[in-house]
Protein backbone atom coordinates (compact mmCIF):
# COMPACT_ATOMS: atom_id res chain seq x y z
CA UNK A 1 0.00 0.00 0.00
CA UNK A 2 2.95 2.62 0.53
CA UNK A 3 4.16 1.71 -3.31
CA UNK A 4 0.25 3.25 -3.95
CA UNK A 5 0.40 6.04 -2.06
CA UNK A 6 3.40 7.17 -3.41
CA UNK A 7 1.34 7.30 -6.48
CA UNK A 8 -2.13 9.38 -4.91
CA UNK A 9 0.03 10.94 -2.87
CA UNK A 10 0.98 12.96 -6.27
CA UNK A 11 -1.88 14.38 -6.64
CA UNK A 12 -3.55 13.81 -3.37
CA UNK A 13 -3.90 17.37 -1.84
CA UNK A 14 -5.93 18.20 -5.24
CA UNK A 15 -9.08 16.72 -3.07
CA UNK A 16 -7.83 15.83 0.53
CA UNK A 17 -8.12 18.38 3.02
CA UNK A 18 -8.65 18.66 6.94
CA UNK A 19 -12.22 18.91 7.60
CA UNK A 20 -13.19 21.31 10.30
CA UNK A 21 -15.69 19.70 12.28
CA UNK A 22 -13.50 16.56 12.45
CA UNK A 23 -10.31 18.40 13.01
CA UNK A 24 -12.63 19.69 16.11
CA UNK A 25 -13.61 16.07 16.89
CA UNK A 26 -10.63 14.62 17.22
CA UNK A 27 -9.14 17.81 19.03
CA UNK A 28 -11.71 17.20 21.71
CA UNK A 29 -11.31 13.54 21.97
CA UNK A 30 -7.73 13.43 22.28
CA UNK A 31 -8.42 16.21 25.45
CA UNK A 32 -4.70 17.55 24.97
CA UNK A 33 -2.92 18.82 28.20
CA UNK A 34 -0.68 22.24 27.76
CA UNK A 35 3.13 20.86 27.16
CA UNK A 36 2.11 17.01 26.17
CA UNK A 37 3.55 15.71 22.93
CA UNK A 38 1.08 14.23 20.04
CA UNK A 39 1.61 11.55 17.66
CA UNK A 40 -0.36 11.23 13.82
CA UNK A 41 0.41 8.07 12.84
CA UNK A 42 -0.17 7.31 8.97
CA UNK A 43 -0.42 11.35 8.87
CA UNK A 44 -0.56 10.99 4.64
CA UNK A 45 0.28 15.00 4.03
CA UNK A 46 -0.20 15.80 6.91
CA UNK A 47 -3.28 18.08 6.60
CA UNK A 48 -4.94 16.94 10.36
CA UNK A 49 -1.53 17.40 11.39
CA UNK A 50 -1.26 20.68 10.43
CA UNK A 51 -4.49 21.33 11.37
CA UNK A 52 -4.22 20.17 15.20
CA UNK A 53 -0.63 22.23 15.42
CA UNK A 54 -2.60 25.44 14.23
CA UNK A 55 -4.86 24.94 17.02
CA UNK A 56 -1.76 24.10 19.59
CA UNK A 57 -1.10 21.09 19.56
CA UNK A 58 2.60 19.91 19.63
CA UNK A 59 2.40 17.30 17.27
CA UNK A 60 4.41 14.98 15.07
CA UNK A 61 3.30 13.38 11.81
CA UNK A 62 5.02 9.28 10.85
CA UNK A 63 4.20 8.30 7.14
CA UNK A 64 5.87 5.72 5.38
CA UNK A 65 5.07 7.00 2.05
CA UNK A 66 8.03 9.48 1.00
CA UNK A 67 5.95 10.84 -1.93
CA UNK A 68 3.14 11.92 0.85
CA UNK A 69 6.01 12.51 3.32
CA UNK A 70 7.72 15.32 0.60
CA UNK A 71 3.87 16.84 -0.23
CA UNK A 72 4.11 17.63 3.56
CA UNK A 73 7.49 18.51 4.29
CA UNK A 74 7.27 21.49 1.33
CA UNK A 75 3.85 22.66 2.73
CA UNK A 76 4.45 22.55 6.35
CA UNK A 77 8.35 22.70 6.58
CA UNK A 78 8.70 23.99 10.40
CA UNK A 79 6.64 21.00 11.06
CA UNK A 80 8.65 17.75 12.28
CA UNK A 81 7.55 15.18 9.60
CA UNK A 82 9.29 11.49 9.79
CA UNK A 83 9.60 8.09 7.91
CA UNK A 84 8.17 5.09 9.36
CA UNK A 85 5.29 2.76 9.78
CA UNK A 86 2.91 2.21 12.24
CA UNK A 87 4.73 -2.04 12.89
CA UNK A 88 7.80 0.16 13.64
CA UNK A 89 7.34 3.29 15.46
CA UNK A 90 10.95 5.84 15.35
CA UNK A 91 10.27 6.88 18.72
CA UNK A 92 11.31 5.37 22.29
CA UNK A 93 8.83 4.19 24.73
CA UNK A 94 5.99 6.30 26.69
CA UNK A 95 6.49 9.37 24.25
CA UNK A 96 3.25 10.77 23.93
CA UNK A 97 0.59 11.51 25.90
CA UNK A 98 -1.93 10.83 23.02
CA UNK A 99 -1.98 10.30 18.94
CA UNK A 100 -4.40 10.41 16.27
CA UNK A 101 -4.98 7.99 13.24
CA UNK A 102 -7.08 8.91 10.48
CA UNK A 103 -8.51 6.97 7.57
CA UNK A 104 -5.63 4.50 8.17
CA UNK A 105 -5.42 1.37 10.20
CA UNK A 106 -7.10 -0.52 7.13
CA UNK A 107 -3.64 -0.07 5.53
CA UNK A 108 -1.57 -1.60 8.24
CA UNK A 109 0.21 -4.44 7.38
CA UNK A 110 -0.12 -6.21 10.92
CA UNK A 111 -3.00 -4.32 12.96
CA UNK A 112 -1.93 -6.09 16.00
CA UNK A 113 1.88 -5.02 15.90
CA UNK A 114 0.34 -1.44 14.85
CA UNK A 115 -1.47 -1.47 18.52
CA UNK A 116 1.10 -2.82 20.08
CA UNK A 117 3.43 -0.15 18.84
CA UNK A 118 1.23 2.68 19.85
CA UNK A 119 0.52 1.51 23.00
CA UNK A 120 4.35 1.69 23.31
CA UNK A 121 5.10 4.68 22.62
CA UNK A 122 1.88 6.02 24.89
CA UNK A 123 2.57 7.22 28.25
CA UNK A 124 0.20 5.62 30.80
CA UNK A 125 -3.13 6.95 30.59
CA UNK A 126 -2.53 8.10 26.80
CA UNK A 127 -5.52 8.83 24.08
CA UNK A 128 -5.70 7.40 21.16
CA UNK A 129 -8.29 8.73 18.73
CA UNK A 130 -9.26 6.47 15.62
CA UNK A 131 -10.97 7.89 13.08
CA UNK A 132 -11.97 4.69 10.46
CA UNK A 133 -15.30 3.27 8.90
CA UNK A 134 -16.39 -0.83 9.75
CA UNK A 135 -17.69 -3.21 7.77
CA UNK A 136 -21.46 -2.71 8.73
CA UNK A 137 -21.24 0.73 8.12
CA UNK A 138 -20.09 0.81 4.75
CA UNK A 139 -22.62 -2.09 3.92
CA UNK A 140 -24.76 0.74 4.11
CA UNK A 141 -23.00 2.68 1.59
CA UNK A 142 -25.61 3.81 -1.78
CA UNK A 143 -22.07 3.26 -3.74
CA UNK A 144 -22.45 -0.77 -3.09
CA UNK A 145 -25.22 -0.47 -5.67
CA UNK A 146 -22.80 1.42 -8.43
CA UNK A 147 -19.53 -0.31 -7.27
CA UNK A 148 -20.24 -3.72 -5.36
CA UNK A 149 -16.84 -5.44 -6.54
CA UNK A 150 -14.90 -2.30 -5.28
CA UNK A 151 -16.85 -1.77 -2.54
CA UNK A 152 -16.33 -5.26 -1.64
CA UNK A 153 -12.67 -5.09 -2.28
CA UNK A 154 -13.04 -2.19 0.90
CA UNK A 155 -15.25 -3.62 3.03
CA UNK A 156 -13.09 -6.64 3.42
CA UNK A 157 -9.80 -4.68 4.36
CA UNK A 158 -11.52 -2.77 7.06
CA UNK A 159 -11.30 -3.75 10.28
CA UNK A 160 -14.35 -5.17 12.60
CA UNK A 161 -14.52 -3.31 15.71
CA UNK A 162 -14.51 -6.72 17.46
CA UNK A 163 -10.96 -6.62 15.87
CA UNK A 164 -10.40 -3.79 16.91
CA UNK A 165 -10.96 -4.00 20.82
CA UNK A 166 -9.12 -7.39 20.77
CA UNK A 167 -6.19 -5.66 19.40
CA UNK A 168 -6.27 -2.89 21.85
CA UNK A 169 -6.78 -5.38 24.26
CA UNK A 170 -3.85 -7.28 23.81
CA UNK A 171 -2.03 -3.96 23.32
CA UNK A 172 -2.86 -2.59 27.07
CA UNK A 173 -5.14 -0.45 25.32
CA UNK A 174 -9.21 -0.07 25.86
CA UNK A 175 -11.93 1.11 24.03
CA UNK A 176 -13.23 3.93 26.12
CA UNK A 177 -15.45 6.01 23.83
CA UNK A 178 -17.15 5.61 20.05
CA UNK A 179 -18.64 8.17 18.54
CA UNK A 180 -20.57 7.84 14.98
CA UNK A 181 -20.01 10.37 12.36
CA UNK A 182 -22.43 10.80 9.45
CA UNK A 183 -21.16 12.50 6.22
CA UNK A 184 -22.27 16.13 6.41
CA UNK A 185 -22.88 18.27 3.05
CA UNK A 186 -20.08 20.47 3.77
CA UNK A 187 -17.55 17.64 4.27
CA UNK A 188 -14.09 18.85 2.89
CA UNK A 189 -12.23 16.23 2.98
CA UNK A 190 -12.55 13.89 0.04
CA UNK A 191 -12.98 10.33 1.13
CA UNK A 192 -14.57 8.15 -0.21
CA UNK A 193 -18.49 8.40 1.00
CA UNK A 194 -17.70 12.41 0.12
CA UNK A 195 -20.44 12.13 -2.20
CA UNK A 196 -23.14 10.78 -0.21
CA UNK A 197 -25.27 14.14 -0.55
CA UNK A 198 -24.13 14.68 -3.91
CA UNK A 199 -23.16 11.88 -6.12
CA UNK A 200 -22.59 13.63 -9.02
CA UNK A 201 -18.87 14.49 -6.81
CA UNK A 202 -17.91 10.98 -8.04
CA UNK A 203 -17.74 11.99 -11.72
CA UNK A 204 -14.99 14.39 -11.05
CA UNK A 205 -11.67 11.91 -11.92
CA UNK A 206 -9.98 14.35 -9.46
CA UNK A 207 -12.01 13.13 -6.55
CA UNK A 208 -11.76 9.36 -7.43
CA UNK A 209 -7.98 10.25 -7.88
CA UNK A 210 -7.74 11.08 -3.99
CA UNK A 211 -9.44 7.61 -2.66
CA UNK A 212 -7.99 4.74 -2.51
CA UNK A 213 -10.69 1.92 -3.25
CA UNK A 214 -11.43 4.25 -6.38
CA UNK A 215 -7.45 4.42 -7.34
CA UNK A 216 -6.28 1.19 -6.31
CA UNK A 217 -8.85 -1.57 -5.53
CA UNK A 218 -11.23 -0.78 -8.22
CA UNK A 219 -11.77 -2.03 -12.17
CA UNK A 220 -12.09 0.59 -14.78
CA UNK A 221 -14.56 -1.48 -16.02
CA UNK A 222 -16.65 -1.46 -13.37
CA UNK A 223 -15.98 1.99 -12.57
CA UNK A 224 -17.55 3.31 -16.27
CA UNK A 225 -20.32 1.10 -16.06
CA UNK A 226 -21.16 2.04 -12.16
CA UNK A 227 -20.89 6.00 -12.93
CA UNK A 228 -23.02 5.45 -16.22
CA UNK A 229 -25.44 3.78 -14.39
CA UNK A 230 -25.62 6.72 -11.96
CA UNK A 231 -24.95 9.34 -14.06
CA UNK A 232 -28.87 7.53 -16.15
CA UNK A 233 -30.68 7.60 -12.12
CA UNK A 234 -29.89 11.06 -11.33
CA UNK A 235 -30.63 11.96 -14.63
CA UNK A 236 -34.17 9.95 -14.69
CA UNK A 237 -34.63 10.87 -11.24
CA UNK A 238 -33.87 7.26 -10.12
CA UNK A 239 -31.40 7.73 -7.85
CA UNK A 240 -33.70 8.80 -4.62
CA UNK A 241 -34.64 5.29 -4.21
CA UNK A 242 -31.74 3.80 -4.47
CA UNK A 243 -30.34 6.09 -1.79
CA UNK A 244 -33.15 5.17 0.24
CA UNK A 245 -32.70 1.76 0.60
CA UNK A 246 -29.44 2.20 2.22
CA UNK A 247 -30.45 5.03 5.02
CA UNK A 248 -29.58 3.36 8.11
CA UNK A 249 -28.45 4.26 11.67
CA UNK A 250 -25.05 3.07 11.87
CA UNK A 251 -23.21 6.54 11.17
CA UNK A 252 -20.79 6.53 8.04
CA UNK A 253 -17.55 6.60 10.17
CA UNK A 254 -16.73 6.01 13.71
CA UNK A 255 -14.52 7.83 16.20
CA UNK A 256 -12.83 4.97 18.03
CA UNK A 257 -10.92 6.42 21.79
CA UNK A 258 -8.71 3.94 23.27
CA UNK A 259 -6.59 4.44 26.42
CA UNK A 260 -3.66 3.20 27.25
CA UNK A 261 -3.60 1.40 30.94
CA UNK A 262 -1.64 2.53 33.93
Amino acid sequence: MTREYDRIGKSYDSSRCADPYLTARLLDLIQPEAHGKYLDIGCGTGNYTAALRNKGLDIVGVEPSEVMLETARLRHAHMNWISGAAEAIPFPPDTFLGAIATLTIHHWNALEKGFAEISRVLKPKGRWVVFTSWPAQMKGYWLNHYFPAMLAASIAQMPSLDAIALAGEKSGLTVVETEKYHVADDLQDGFLYIGKHKPEMYFDTRIRNGISSFASLAHQDEVNAGLAQLRLDIDTGCFESVRKRYENALGDYLFIVLEKAI
